[in-house]
């Protein structure tokens, strides 16, 4: 496979007129650090979380639509974009997604949300999975974009996943050792990383893709985002096996059929293991649904979240 070249696929990435129109960018204190966010609409509020190695900006095709009827908070998990990088530990508690969701209810308590909808994409979704599972009552429903169930994953996936899915393997590997080689030259990681699937480069418009690879030149955000992985090798799975119950609220699962998610689980089977009220399905797509078919989502999340228990 050859190398795509960051500079021509910037340069060709599409415009896009009106990104984020409308919305506010906030700092948010929170604990000992900070979550950047971007905050729109009003109404119920919804909040929308991104995966790796993205940030709040993924959210500039799904956000404007469900800001007609909804607050809409596009937050930077801890670690990434311009969120709170705090220092790590042995455990890489810091980075478990227990620590992770402590600083999104601390959002969502700093801006007045007791109760809220969630959409989540990859990492944001795992954040997501165990905020709804230590604080049930806060959460009403959730949807979540092309993941299984972390504990799940790790535990059920086989060599052809190992093979697609090879940053799981490699960002857990002891500090320095991914951060350094990524270091190197961050740009040619993060399209190969990203740029390479079923899409190509087309689902990321010019100004979000540059907020990507600026964010990700940082070497605090190249740490952190290892140590989400680490954590979720660790911690998380332990955090996982000790959950009591499933999940009460309603949980609606899509995946791309191009994806990863497709070809090597049973996706709702797995999310049936973890939550008592699972619905979802393939939509046609890879990895970056909410850029790549954007109403194909919405057709599906939008009904969803106007059904979900108040």
């Amino acid at each position: 496979m050859s190398m795509p070249d960051p500079a021509a696929i910037l340069a060709a990435a599409a415009d896009a007129p009106g990104f984020f129109d409308g919305f506010d960018a906030r700092v948010i204190p929170v604990g000992d650090g900070h979550v950047f966010c971007r905050i729109g609409g009003s109404g119920p509020p919804i909040l929308l979380l991104h995966g790796y190695p993205q940030t709040s900006a993924m959210w500039h095709r799904i956000a404007p639509v469900l800001a007609r009827t909804h607050t809409v908070i596009c937050a930077d998990l801890r670690g990434y974009g311009r969120s709170a990088k705090p220092p790590t530990d042995a455990d890489h508690a810091p980075y478990s997604k227990r620590a992770m969701a402590g600083d999104l209810l601390g959002l969502m308590d700093a801006l007045g949300h007791d109760r809220f909808l969630v959409g989540a994409h990859d990492r944001g979704a795992r954040v997501t999975h165990r905020l709804a599972a230590d604080h049930p009552g806060r959460v009403r429903a959730l949807a979540t974009l092309d993941i299984a169930p972390t504990r799940e994953m790790y535990a059920t996936g086989d060599s052809a996943f190992a093979a697609t899915y090879w940053h799981w393997y490699w960002l857990i590997q002891p500090a320095p050792f991914p951060e350094t080689l990524i270091g190197h030259d961050p740009d040619a990681y993060w399209v190969r990383k990203c740029c390479t699937g079923s899409a190509g480069a087309t689902p990321f418009v010019r100004p979000a893709l540059k907020e990507y690879l600026d964010a990700f030149r940082d070497p605090a955000t190249i740490h952190a985002s290892c140590e989400d992985y680490r954590a979720a090798w660790g911690i998380d799975i332990a955090h996982d096996d000790a959950e009591q119950g499933k999940l009460p609220m309603p949980l609606l699962a899509l995946w791309g059929r191009d994806g990863a998610i497709e070809r090597h689980f049973d996706c709702l089977a797995l999310w049936r293991r973890r939550a008592s009220d699972v619905t979802g399905q393939a939509i046609a797509g890879g990895h970056y649904l909410a850029e790549e078919c954007p109403d194909a989502v919405l057709a599906a999340w939008t009904p969803f979240f106007e059904g979900a228990p108040a």
